[in-house]
């Protein structure tokens, strides 16, 4: 490698084939040991691999390291969700077949049970024979192929043990059926595959909702932009945009590339980055940033900051380290399935040997191994998380609240501090009128028709306010960007936008607007943000559970101090996306805390992700949505601590499961062990480890009243 070989943009591969922790090391700690490569990250939930490397090291090469260790992966594509969508779909239909194979052959079963024998018992082996066969081949697929391909590599994983369980049994059962013994375990082994395939689809629909927070915050940006030359405008990529080019932004349009005005004046929705609803005013020499809206009229800006290095992109990489940084959840939850597969296929051939050994035959000391290998599928201890997500996510819904992420219950029982956005998630994120409205019929009519003629939020609060008026007619109606309307109304000029154009009036810690008529009295009409009506019971109960409660916030300190005092908790204002990550991060690595961020905007995007778990109104933007962990619907901020105690009972429940079954296993195996299970009651036991933690799920139904 040359000393002066430059570095290479990041290389991102989606990496299909990881089951737990240790395929995590085997990838990192092979991939960092390739000459050329700098860093090798794997973030589990998105199944992503970024790889930092000298620019003379190719992908391609990346490529052939990956499929050595027996992984298939492929550079991030923009069809990469779709794939994630497809791999879902199969899982689902995988899971569909196996569980329809269970069903019919447990009912031919059932006569086999009642007693049914010879020629009778032989049609039922041969039915359950051709439904088994064509399924198993069919659903089994996700494990047959996930084995094939470590197996080809020299190494193992746990889809190992349970494909050769499965195909053991079905040989087995071929062979008794094909020379007429009493015993065949077409039932037991669909029905197993059918739980593994339910585990295996949660999984895949958790982590498929996990990865599609990054791609929706860039739909935020324009696809392209007006490009000012010499001569003329043109319309280019904003991939294509570089620092020093000159942008036209037309009034509405989203601004494509950080930067700075040089001509016009105008107002800007910063609310996707600030949280702030309220516009704020530019003009030359004013900063602007990439997917911010321009409000009141056209724009020439110079970019200074173009495509990945925007602030909307570097929300979007806050985004992506802080959902790998939650990863280690994952990984936690998967470090037991790192021993299961050696200890699986240990213990079935010390069971097969043990009973040679004994003097038993081939035929005994193989059921006795294949038993073993069934009775040990971990398919309660796999069920007993996913199953009470499941109840319980059912439980809020009813309720509106929408788990989007199961592993946040985990996270959200544990929590321990509260972080809230005020705009939009304490309060309303809809300015109000405080004071200061006309009361004069005529005027507020006036005033109707007015607001009705723009598109900013503060004249739709005001026509909001003044829904029961009738709009007057006005003549010569116009707007001046960036200061307000005027016309005329009976011969009298009317006048409706900022203070300082209209004439003098209020103002206050919201917008500031003013209001004339003819050479009357100048109405100065304050607005603001109220908070939502249960705001302070909210604050108060989450209090009570454990969680003091900070306001982190964009807006003013004098807002900020405002709530803070109004609901006695603590509280920061004017902080940036990364001023609010480093409050969490600073909670949770130096105060040991596990934080529980409330959010709705763009700007609280990365601080959803980088707290333990996260919430968000229904209000909120897409990308806050996507980022949160639990969406909650409604006007109502109750719903944080009903989730949280709903989250605390549900781990409850999650604790028992557990003890459920590992006492399943640590009774089952040895009887299997010693020969006192045959496979189709290994099947039945392992079933019914599996309905017993589902039955004890059930009693989350009712975990949110």
């Amino acid at each position: 490698m040359n000393a002066d070989a430059s570095i290479a943009p990041s290389s991102t591969f989606i990496v299909d084939g990881l089951k737990c922790a240790s395929c995590i090391a085997k990838l990192e700690n092979r991939l960092q040991a390739e000459p050329g490569v700098v860093a090798a990250r794997v973030n589990f939930t998105t199944r992503r691999l970024r790889v930092d490397h000298f620019a003379d090291l190719s992908d391609d090469r990346i490529l052939t390291v990956i499929g050595e260790l027996g992984f298939t992966s492929h550079l991030l594509a923009s069809d990469s969700d779709e794939k994630a969508r497809s791999e879902t779909r199969r899982l689902a239909l995988c899971m569909a077949v196996a569980g329809f194979a269970a069903m019919n052959i447990m009912l031919l079963s059932v006569s086999i049970w009642s007693g049914a024998d010879g020629a009778t018992r032989q049609l039922f082996h041969w039915l359950s024979a051709l439904i088994a066969f064509p399924a198993i081949a069919y659903a089994g697929r996700p494990f047959f192929s996930s084995a094939i391909a470590v197996l080809r590599k020299g190494r193992t994983n746990m889809d190992v043990p349970i494909s050769i369980g499965v195909t053991l049994t079905l040989a087995m059962s071929l062979y008794e059926t094909i020379i007429g013994g009493p015993h065949a375990y077409f039932d037991g082994v669909t029905m197993l595959l059918f739980f593994l395939l339910c585990g295996r689809f949660l999984d895949s629909v958790m982590r498929a909702r996990a990865s599609n927070g990054v791609a929706a915050l860039l739909e935020k940006l324009p696809s392209d932009a007006t490009v000012v030359l010499p001569d003329r405008t043109i319309r280019r990529p904003i991939a294509d945009l570089t620092p020093g080019m000159r942008v036209l932004v037309a009034a509405g349009e989203r601004i494509p590339a950080d930067g700075i005005v040089v001509i016009g004046e105008s107002e800007v929705d910063r609310s996707l980055v600030t949280g702030e609803s309220l516009p704020e005013r530019v003009s030359a020499g004013t900063t602007v940033l990439a997917g911010t809206v321009n409000l009141s009229a056209p724009l020439t800006m110079l970019v200074s900051k173009a495509a990945d290095e925007t602030a909307i992109a570097d929300i979007a990489r806050l985004m992506e380290n802080a959902a790998q940084s939650k990863s280690l959840y994952v990984r936690i939850a998967d470090r037991a399935s790192r021993l299961y597969a050696p200890a699986v296929h240990s213990l079935a051939a010390l069971t097969f040997a043990g009973w040679m050994l004994a003097g038993a035959g081939w035929h005994e000391a193989a059921t006795n191994a294949v038993a073993v290998l069934i009775i040990t599928c971990p398919c309660a201890l796999g069920l007993a998380v996913p199953i009470a997500q499941v109840v319980v996510s059912g439980a809020l819904m009813r309720v509106g609240i929408l788990l989007k992420d199961g592993s946040a219950l985990e996270r959200l029982a544990t929590a321990d501090a509260a972080m809230l956005d005020k705009t939009g998630t304490i309060t309303t994120g809809q300015p109000s009128i405080v004071d200061g409205m006309p009361e004069s019929r005529v005027e507020r009519s006036v005033l109707l028709t007015l607001a009705q003629a723009s598109r900013h939020p503060v004249a739709l609060a005001i026509a909001r306010d003044l829904i029961d008026s009738t709009p007057a007619d006005l003549s010569d109606l116009a707007e001046r960007p960036g200061y307000g309307l005027s016309g005329l109304y009976q011969g009298q000029e009317v006048m409706f936008g900022r203070p300082e154009w209209v004439g003098s009036g209020q103002h206050s810690d919201g917008a500031r607007v003013s209001f004339r008529m003819g050479k009357g009295t100048v109405h100065g009409i304050r607005m603001t943000d109220p908070p939502r009506s249960d705001a302070g019971a909210a604050l108060a109960r989450l209090q009570a559970l454990g969680l003091p409660c900070t306001i982190l916030s964009g807006d003013d300190t004098e807002v900020v101090d405002t709530m803070v005092k109004r609901f006695d908790v603590t509280g920061a204002g004017r902080l940036t996306p990364h001023d609010k990550v480093q409050a969490i991060q600073w909670a949770q690595d130096t105060a040991g805390r596990h934080v529980l961020m409330v959010g709705d905007g763009l700007n609280d995007g990365p601080a959803l992700k980088a707290a333990s778990v996260s919430m968000a109104p229904s209000s909120a933007t897409d990308v806050g949505q996507i980022a949160a962990d639990v969406v909650f619907m409604g006007d109502r901020l109750m719903a944080v601590p009903i989730a949280v105690a709903a989250s605390r009972r549900s781990m409850t429940i999650v604790r028992e499961n557990f003890v459920l079954a590992v006492g399943y296993n640590a009774l089952a195996v040895p009887l299997a062990v010693l020969g006192y299970v045959t496979p189709l009651v290994a099947a039945l036991a392992m079933s019914g480890s599996s309905l017993l933690v589902v039955a004890n799920a059930l009693r989350l139904r009712s975990a949110a009243r």
